[in-house]
């Protein structure tokens, strides 16, 4: 199954050179897979960087891999740790797999992963992310007997925490660092105090330089990896191609896991900005697989003549349809007034109108199929606007003569940003500023080119944003989105409290599954009672691929089928 990574990354997938004006130079036997997002890196290291987390699991390996059962299982390592656990730290020990080895053939071996750690906390890269995510490894341990063999220090014991401990791509120390300059660099001094290990270790700011002047994000066949496959070509806005290794490791290996198999010779990604062209490709056969297209093509398409040649599929996933509230602008830093603004989003017309049949509601961030943790005491957001008004007069909001609402010297009104060409963002917008409008409330609509809009969510720039959130199955880590100390990251709300800082970090911290799951439910029922964003709705993942197309099959993880088992049928003699 799919390599899933809580990096947070998402690839939609276009293809065809047809549709786009040249000539196709894609060879018989390569998978066609439609990309809608041309990826601005393929830099593994980033994990903020929502496109790239697709390709990157074909090109890199991590420790561990989430299956099938949403449980996790060895990758590179040779089997789960061994976990040993001292007053409040927790020491996770590795074996990597002997078989593994880079493209040189050089063996992947435990410096790699110690320069991979100190790498996601080298201050002057864009690894911002990855420090919050990881944060909880504060040392490495490498065994003087077996280069192969390692220890991790962790602050945190939890299940989830196992997980995260291996989810990571591990890069090569020979091709990033030859001088190997950072074995010297203590990981716990790094992880401590940035600015001491600078001072005291200069190499650190040279190697961020290096680093960022080889561009390895914008020259991906500059990095080596020991995934299944190598980047064939690149053009940045037309096209991206991999082809299988001719020597893959773990082509060694006696009846090895799904997961570390690669049947398709060759992948095609190629881009296709627009819908419609993207359907004109896949009827004429220049696409096999088509993921997340829009939900009323994906029906209208299902129940028209092409089902002749093509296959549907659905299943429920952990993309999440959220608005979120800019808790830092004045008018709504209390939980009253966003409690009140919550109530004016019609989940069920929404539903119909963006994702028919294809969504399913939620109380909050954890999937209802996640039956143990899901909080179902907490009832369903009612489309109330009379309790909307209510709750704005207790939150000290009081009606001019003119209807518009004031409080001290604050008037109610904001603007709602969102992705530009979005039609479900642009839905959830009118639907919510003409519920808005029964109260007098101004909303303007504020639609922006996704790399602004971006940057606008990063810099708080915006007052309500609507985006689709991505969970994770196999862990239940809201540090990254909702903890204080990531303002600035991917906290687009900016909220802060110190009772759920404390849940989130009990969360990743809790070894006990029982305590564990009452914590989550606690937080949840903080969250609705705060109330930082509102989550519309789970979308189910959906793909249409050519009946030629073998090894389909639609996941509930990102991206929603698992490419590596792939292939193309025989052509008929």
């Amino acid at each position: 199954m799919p390599r899933y990574l809580q990096i947070s990354f998402l690839f939609l997938l276009l293809v065809s050179c047809g549709v786009t004006g040249c000539s196709s130079v894609t060879k018989p036997g390569a998978v066609r897979i439609r990309w809608s997002n041309d990826p601005q890196t393929l830099d593994p290291l980033v994990a903020n960087m929502p496109q790239a987390s697709e390709i990157i699991n074909l090109l890199h390996c991590s420790l561990l891999v989430g299956d099938s059962t949403q449980q996790f299982a060895p990758w590179l390592a040779q089997a789960l740790p061994i976990i040993r656990q001292h007053d409040s730290l927790t020491f996770l020990t590795y074996a990597l797999r002997p078989e593994a080895t880079w493209d040189n053939g050089q063996p992947v071996l435990a410096r790699d992963v110690a320069f991979t750690l100190k790498f996601l906390n080298c201050p002057g890269l864009p690894t911002e992310y990855s420090r919050t995510q990881y944060g909880f490894i504060t040392d490495i341990k490498l065994d003087a007997r077996d280069p192969r063999r390692f220890t991790l220090v962790c602050r945190a014991g939890s299940r989830d925490a196992i997980f995260l401990s291996g989810d990571y791509a591990i890069l090569p120390e020979y091709a990033l660092d030859p001088q190997r300059r950072l074995q010297e660099v203590p990981l716990s001094l790094l992880h401590a105090d940035t600015v001491a290990a600078v001072r005291r270790y200069p190499a650190l700011r040279d190697f961020a330089r290096r680093y960022r002047q080889n561009q390895f994000g914008q020259h991906p066949e500059r990095l080596p990896g020991c995934g299944p496959y190598t980047v064939k070509a690149w053009r940045k806005g037309r096209y991206l191609r991999l082809r299988r290794k001719a020597q893959w490791w773990a082509s060694k290996l006696i009846a090895p896991p799904a997961w570390l198999q690669a049947h398709a010779a060759r992948l095609d990604y190629q881009i296709i900005p627009d819908n419609a062209q993207a359907l004109l490709a896949l009827r004429r056969g220049d696409i096999d697989l088509y993921p997340m297209p829009a939900a009323r093509d994906y029906d209208q398409l299902r129940h028209s003549a092409d089902t002749a040649k093509l296959a549907f599929y659905t299943a429920d996933s952990y993309n999440m349809m959220t608005v979120g509230f800019n808790t830092q602008r004045p008018f709504l830093r209390d939980a009253l007034t966003r409690r009140a603004l919550s109530l004016l989003f019609d989940v069920p017309g929404l539903m119909q109108a963006t994702q028919p049949g294809l969504a399913y509601r939620s109380v909050g961030l954890v999937s209802p199929y996640d039956k143990a943790v899901y909080n179902d005491s907490l009832p369903l957001l009612p489309f109330d606007i009379r309790q909307a008004g209510e709750l704005l007069r207790k939150a000290g909001w009081k009606r001019s003569p003119a209807g518009k609402w004031f409080r001290n010297t604050e008037t109610l009104a904001f603007s709602i940003s969102y992705r530009a060409g979005a039609p479900d963002y642009e839905a959830v917008a009118r639907q919510f500023q003409a519920a808005a409008a029964q109260l007098s409330i101004p909303v303007q609509l504020s639609p922006t080119e996704e790399r602004l809009y971006k940057q606008q969510l990063l810099d708080g720039a915006t007052d309500v944003h609507i985006r689709t959130s991505r969970g994770n199955p196999f862990t239940y880590n809201f540090i990254p989105i909702l903890h204080s100390r990531s303002i600035g990251l991917d906290n687009f709300t900016r909220y802060q409290s110190k009772v759920a800082d404390q849940l989130m970090e009990a969360i990743e911290d809790e070894r006990d599954e029982k305590r564990r799951v009452k914590l989550l439910r606690r937080f949840q029922l903080q969250i609705r009672q705060d109330s930082p964003l509102v989550v519309l709705f789970f979308i189910r993942h959906r793909l249409i691929a050519s009946k030629q197309l073998r090894g389909v099959h639609a996941l509930r993880v990102r991206p929603g089928y698992d490419v590596l088992s792939l292939s193309l049928a025989l052509p008929e003699k």
